[in-house]
């Protein structure tokens, strides 16, 4: 099948973190963008930052993007159908629910969802970034009667944006952003809130691990609650599936059974080595390395360079602060087989390293 261009403009309803860096990643494509938002507040912000321009009465957009909370989907979607001959997608977290809603409309074939997994805890237009989709996975969910125009269309809206598009039909997708994101936010939030009112003494030992694990919990309460209701059917069953482990995880601990423990620990083990690595292939063994670094300018570009010299590619990093000195304790993930030598090679350059 012959790749579908991008035309333009495209509309973008909603000058959130999403609609934002929608239209910052289209606009450093060339691509003309039209902003609009019931605040305008966030029009002139997102705007000022080089997003788009407020779309006036007379444009025509030849595709919309409708980036509002899971609440207003698709009453815009509706709405954007009937005021425009465009295609229409929508970039929200549940895809389910604005199919049905808007099932029985003439123009449904224009109508093509979508869903970008990317974004922040952060929200609104300054939070926005030209980059946020560079390499992410961007679902494509058409409906039966989507039109192959439209689908290709927003395929093309999904490269430009530099996503990498992966087609899920509706419900499909729902069930996998349940397992990925849904259900991963609300542990989250259960973890964090158990940390609201432990005594100070206690959070001293915090580490990354814990901030690793509560890092999703900072985002929108109303947001995410408006999300997880939306995708409700999807949620429970994994829930369901949760509460059963978290059982069998009290009753051994509860009866001191190690072997118990260490399999359910195992399962958690085997979920971590099937999220896919980097470029979607298997996820490679992975070793920690810890460097103390000062906490001044420059030592961690200084120890970047020196991982370079050693020839050891940095696959993540981390970095947690020593509460009690000036010094950040730097987590560099590596591949197995290369943690001894960066770790030699560190040493030889002067930092203190260990596996």
């Amino acid at each position: 099948m012959t790749e579908v261009r991008l035309p333009g403009p495209v509309e973008v309803i909603g000058a959130g973190l999403l609609g934002t860096s929608i239209g910052l990643a289209l606009r450093a494509a060339g691509v003309e963008v039209l902003l609009s938002d019931v605040s305008s507040e966030h029009v002139r912000t997102a705007s000022g930052l080089g997003a788009g321009r407020p779309r006036a009465p007379e444009d025509r957009p030849a595709l919309v993007v409708v980036a509002v909370p899971p609440d207003h989907l698709a009453t815009t979607i509706v709405r954007s159908l009937e005021l425009t001959d465009a295609v229409v997608t929508d970039v929200g977290s549940v895809k389910s629910g604005p199919v049905a809603a808007i099932a029985g409309h003439p123009e449904v074939g224009r109508y093509v969802g979508s869903h970008p997994m990317a974004g922040s805890e952060r929200s609104g237009p300054l939070a926005g970034s030209a980059a946020l989709f560079e390499g992410r996975p961007w679902a494509i969910t058409p409906h039966d009667t989507s039109d192959p125009r439209a689908v290709g269309v927003v395929e093309a809206l999904v490269r430009t944006c530099g996503g990498v598009p992966i087609r899920l039909s509706p419900a499909e997708h729902d069930k996998a952003v349940a397992r990925v994101s849904h259900v991963p936010h609300l542990v989250s939030a259960l973890v964090a809130g158990r940390l609201a009112a432990a005594p100070p003494d206690h959070l001293l030992l915090s580490g990354q691990g814990v901030r690793d694990v509560t890092r999703v919990a900072a985002g929108d309460p109303a947001l995410y609650g408006q999300i997880v209701d939306a995708n409700a059917p999807a949620v429970l069953e994994l829930l369901a599936e949760g509460r059963e482990q978290l059982d069998a995880v009290i009753a051994a601990v509860g009866r001191a059974d190690r072997a118990d423990l260490e399999a359910l620990l195992a399962q958690g083990v085997a979920g971590t080595r099937a999220i896919p690595g980097k470029h979607g292939a298997p996820e490679r063994p992975v070793a920690i390395v810890y460097v103390s670094v000062p906490d001044h300018p420059g030592e961690l570009a200084r120890l970047f360079a020196d991982a370079s010299a050693v020839g050891v590619n940095i696959e993540d990093v981390h970095i947690d602060h020593d509460p009690g000195r000036p010094v950040g304790l730097v987590q560099l993930v590596v591949a197995e087989d290369r943690a001894d030598a960066l770790v030699d090679g560190l040493h030889e350059r002067g930092w203190t390293a260990r596996v």
